[in-house]
């Protein structure tokens, strides 16, 4: 993907893909759901870690500059860190599988490497 093209990739990008609704109905089945107000709620990790996949070799506080898309307090690493370990990875697994099918057809052209769907 072009640096260009993930320069302009939001939260609100990701949330039209993977809406909220869906994020918190998933956080909640996984019982990852905040019992106080925090800085990195779990619904924000979820598109944080989605954002990680996205942007890579950028740091974490990097991501999270990038997908909030306007100034916000940003936490130090630790923080993040010990936010994304609250939240495993159940969340991101029944995501993924709820709504992570493909979008490209069996007669797309270079969708599937070597046949592989």
């Amino acid at each position: 993907m072009s640096d260009l093209l993930l320069e302009l990739v939001s939260l609100g990008d990701l949330e039209q893909v993977y809406p909220p609704e869906l994020v918190d109905l998933l956080v909640d089945k996984a019982g990852c759901q905040e019992r106080r107000l925090r800085l990195l709620p779990a619904r924000l990790m979820v598109y944080f870690l989605l954002g990680r996949a996205l942007f890579s070799p950028d740091p974490y506080r990097e991501v999270l500059r990038k997908i909030s898309g306007s100034p916000v307090r940003l936490p130090d690493k630790a923080t993040l860190f010990r936010a994304r370990q609250r939240l495993g990875c159940e969340v991101l697994r029944a995501l993924l599988i709820q709504a992570g099918s493909g979008v490209a057809a069996e007669d797309t052209p270079g969708a599937f490497w070597r046949g592989l769907g």
